[in-house]
């Protein structure tokens, strides 16, 4: 199967969507997207049984022509993309604003992304974040409010600012190796007898894709993007669920492309650190309930960074696990979210009360994502954090940080859960297309924790035995960090100052570049220090 159709034909459907005037156009987009399903099913059942997929588009000469690389992991990725956006699309049906240009831009997202996922050319992977930047920030404007314009032109400035960075890496990269070919350029990198000529080409690209994942102090972006006010739900879960995984992405491929000569784990193990904890900080202080969301994402995007630096299989493959279970359970967040500030006209956390007995498929859908995303025993943010903290060992700073990582988002989501509580009106009709795929993310939420041994033995060839032992283990310490929780909320987070003078802070375009070239000028010097 080429790899180039997971690029192209969300792209080529996208155009002939928008040029059709057909009445049951939707409905034909949802028959493409199972179709397109099974192919990226089959794709990824090929790739486990054969090996990676290696194409060269054009039939050229490798680190001539634009190269295709499907492995394992890459083909999860476009599996994962494929499925999120074919629960979007389900959810999205009756929305009036789902017009053939909304549709046009939402399924050229779906291309670009697959097409960063499976790319193995720098310059490729550059024009194709920076075509799908340019999307998205259409999308995020896309009602044309004077708060999504801004929130969107931001996003694009930022972005674009640090895509530069990356290109002028890359351009460093083609003087010394000739190639853009990631695979050629990592055989060749080996070679270098003077490992400090590659620091500035290293650093420019690792801070453009830093910046991309919203690590700290990088992040300042994304809740604007993520939480923008009238942006559409589908958009925010699309972002935050799916798209910050690219960055993410980009950073495990960077750093595998150099890690013959430079190995910065303990740096990034610190940022991952900082970035969970400033972002469940952050997240504690709003009111807002697509904020808390968005600064929750930066703070998952920490734990994942975390686990990924730790030097052990399982937290690395915990790392990827979780860089899943995320997309899943955010998406499923961010989609009931929306629901919610449908029906009661608010997004203030304070305004919505009664959710249980109001919009009970809402709330079911809610609470597992909120067992998933604190990792609560049987559910899929469980295993992925058992592996990461497996990993760890018995290294005391490795579980007490992991500890207040994890204690920090059950803090937050006891704060986001008072909505379920308190006096309701008569209950919400929730549409079957809703109701089928928030309760469809939901479950793989349930799914991914019960199943996560197999699952992960069949992803990636690593075993792993759980006992009864180790569930009741967790389950105590769970119950006992809720139990925290729920007495921090009562009796201490009304009194803290703190958290409405951090809700205040926002940090204009001006700021957020210096902070990107003060990141740059400390990583710069960092190396040169190491190096």
């Amino acid at each position: 199967m080429p790899l180039y159709l997971f690029i192209i034909l969300p792209l080529v459907t996208a155009l002939i969507g928008y040029i059709s005037h057909a009445r049951f156009y939707k409905l034909l987009l949802i028959c493409f997207q199972i179709f397109f399903l099974v192919m990226a099913v089959l794709n990824f059942i090929h790739v486990r049984a054969y090996g990676e997929k290696y194409q060269v588009i054009g039939g050229y000469d490798a680190g001539i022509g634009i190269a295709l690389r499907a492995d394992r992991f890459g083909s999860l990725l476009v599996l994962l993309c494929i499925f999120i956006f074919t629960c979007l699309i389900i959810y999205n049906y009756h929305k009036r604003y789902m017009t053939h240009l909304f549709m046009f831009l939402f399924l050229a997202l779906q291309g670009l992304i697959n097409g960063l996922f499976l790319s193995n050319d720098l310059f490729n992977i550059y024009v194709l974040v920076e075509v799908s930047t340019i999307v998205v920030s259409v999308l995020i404007i896309f009602k044309k409010d004077s708060k999504s314009i801004y929130d969107g032109i931001l996003y694009f400035l930022t972005n674009l600012g640090s895509m530069t960075l990356f290109f002028l890496g890359i351009g460093f990269i083609y003087r010394v190796f000739g190639t853009l070919d990631m695979v050629l350029i990592k055989e060749r990198i080996a070679l270098v007898e003077d490992p400090k000529t590659l620091i500035l080409p290293y650093v420019l690209m690792m801070t453009a894709v830093s910046l991309k994942s919203a690590v700290m102090p990088l992040f300042s972006w994304l809740p604007k993007a993520h939480g923008t006010a009238s942006a559409p739900s589908i958009i925010s879960a699309t972002l935050s669920g799916l798209y910050v995984k690219g960055g993410i992405y980009l950073f495990i491929r960077v750093s595998d492309m150099f890690s013959d000569v430079f190995d910065t784990r303990t740096l990034f193990m610190f940022l991952g650190f900082t970035t969970a904890i400033a972002g469940f900080v952050f997240a504690l202080s709003q009111t807002d309930i697509k904020l808390i969301l968005a600064y929750h994402t930066i703070s998952q995007v920490g734990l994942i960074l975390f686990g990924l630096s730790i030097d052990s299989i399982y937290s690395y493959h915990g790392a990827i696990y979780h860089i899943f279970n995320h997309a899943v359970f955010k998406t499923t967040l961010f989609l009931t979210a929306g629901m919610i500030i449908e029906e009661y006209g608010t997004r203030d956390l304070r305004e919505v009360r009664g959710l249980l007995k109001r919009m009970p498929y809402v709330a079911i859908a809610m609470i597992i994502a909120i067992f998933g995303i604190t990792g609560a025993p049987l559910f899929n943010g469980s295993f992925s954090k058992y592996m990461i903290q497996k990993g760890a060992g018995s290294s005391l700073p490795y579980e007490i940080a992991f500890t207040i990582i994890n204690l920090g988002t059950i803090l937050s989501f006891v704060k986001y859960s008072t909505m379920l509580f308190g006096t309701h009106t008569e209950r919400f009709k929730i549409r079957w297309n809703q109701k089928l795929s928030i309760l469809t993310l939901a479950g793989i939420c349930f799914l991914g924790g019960i199943f996560g041994p197999a699952i992960m033995s069949y992803m990636f060839d690593i075993h792993i035995v759980i006992g009864l032992g180790d569930y009741l283990q967790k389950l105590l310490i769970y119950g006992g960090q809720l139990g925290f929780g729920l007495l921090f909320y009562q009796f201490l987070y009304h009194r803290i100052g703190l958290f409405k003078t951090i809700r205040e802070v926002e940090l204009s375009l001006n700021q957020i570049v210096g902070s990107m070239f003060l990141f740059l000028s400390v990583f710069v010097g960092y190396m040169v220090y190491n190096y």
